[in-house]
């Protein structure tokens, strides 16, 4: 029985053919349901600085800490998880959120919710590691498509959290971030089930390993390190000017061209939107043509248009904006994935170092253009931001590494 459970596994293309969709859509609607989670945290900040009477250094005491417990963590966790998979540590993780999510409903003070988000930051540094190693399985070889619908999910989620934070906690209050607990749950629950696919496909992997050696990377260590010294350069250039974007471009357009906030928020959404769209093309594009090619394409490709994008009308701006997002997005699966080719043994690390970056130089480039915004101008920081993309010139070193041909 336990064989014919087995041969109907699909996901590793190197013991079954094709890829399991199921799963990979399953892993993209938990990745939206934990980003969507953790998106609710910044937007409690108003709240919960009128309701405790916090300064502004507390609320950066915990942005802080979020980030370094959603971030920092992320590498030891995927190293752990390459030597010892467990395949329920996902949903165990998602019960790190759920618990930081009833605390921080009903905490009482600073230092209970500090705690909170320390738990929430555990819960998504548990899950992400481990939950790219479930998308390359699930792959059936098509890795950066994989990544990308994995990926697009916690798009999605980003973008859904603020307003459901501001239909559903804003009028009812801190004690309304409870019923976010209801995600926490069915995530756990879709993640037990995944757990449980998993952990076939690892006991088909232990036997297949029995007979076949594990595929390492051929390149010379000096150039695998030069090549990761390249993915951490275009992880700085996209997620700075990202940041950059996300927090700010309202502020743009509201300060050049007099728009109302609302009006302002739907350009955002626009963005957003195009982010979204572009996160999947890319995966598809990297399987096909090559992961140095979109990363290349991805990052200095989009410059023409971040370049033109502060001195032009309205009309112009959002154009351009829709279209760096398309581009600019297509990037992230492709790096991963990269990575991970250039350490086939060590897919949970190399996904959290790169998942860390995300978390980590998009708070660090928001702090960056905000202080600097103070300094300046809106204006000027978002001309200082858009020559961010050139730095994607320096992907034409990558070593070539060609996607392997599915059928």
């Amino acid at each position: 029985m336990i064989n014919n459970i087995l041969n109907k596994i699909k996901g590793h293309p190197h013991l079954v053919e094709g890829t399991a969709y199921s799963i990979l859509f399953t892993m993209g609607a938990c990745h939206l349901l934990n980003d969507m989670i953790q998106s609710v945290i910044p937007a409690l900040y108003p709240l919960l600085k009128d309701k405790f009477g916090f300064t502004f250094a507390q609320i950066g005491v915990i942005t802080f800490v979020f980030q370094i417990t959603s971030s920092i963590f992320q590498p030891f966790i995927g190293n752990y998880a390459d030597s010892h998979p467990q395949p329920y540590s996902l949903a165990l993780g998602m019960l790190f959120t759920l618990t930081g999510l009833l605390t921080l409903a009903f905490a009482p003070g600073f230092v209970t919710i500090l705690l909170s988000v320390a738990l929430i930051g555990c819960g998504s540094s548990v899950f992400h590691p481990e939950a790219s190693r479930v998308a390359q399985l699930a792959s059936g070889g098509k890795k950066s498509l994989a990544q990308s619908i994995f990926q697009v999910g916690g798009n999605g989620g980003s973008a859904v959290g603020p307003l459901l934070a501001a239909l559903i906690v804003m009028p009812y209050g801190q004690h309304a971030v409870g019923w976010f607990a209801l995600a926490a749950m069915l995530a756990a629950f879709l993640l037990t089930r995944v757990g449980y696919w998993y952990s076939l496909v690892l006991k088909q992997i232990k036997a297949a390993q029995s007979k076949h050696k594990m595929a390492m990377c051929t390149l010379p260590t000096k150039t695998v390190n030069m090549a990761l010294g390249i993915l951490v350069l275009m992880i700085f250039s996209k997620y700075f000017f990202n940041a950059c974007m996300t927090s700010y471009f309202t502020f743009f357009l509201i300060d050049k061209f007099g728009v109302s906030v609302q009006e302002s928020q739907y350009c955002l959404f626009a963005y957003l939107a195009a982010f979204a769209v572009g996160t999947l093309v890319g995966g598809f594009l990297g399987d096909r043509y090559g992961r140095k090619y979109v990363i290349l394409f991805s990052i200095l490709g989009a410059a023409p248009f971040t370049l033109a994008l502060p001195y032009l009308n309205l009309f112009g701006t959002v154009v351009m904006s829709v279209l760096t997002g398309l581009i600019i997005a297509s990037a992230f699966s492709a790096i991963v994935v990269y990575a991970t080719d250039l350490k086939p043994d060590k897919v949970g690390m190399t996904a959290g170092v790169f998942f860390g970056l995300m978390f980590g130089l998009g708070g660090i480039g928001s702090a960056f253009f905000g202080w600097l915004a103070d300094l300046t101008s809106i204006e000027f920081i978002f001309k200082v931001s858009t020559w961010l993309p050139l730095l994607g010139i320096v992907a034409v070193f990558l070593p070539d590494i060609r996607p392997n041909k599915t059928k």
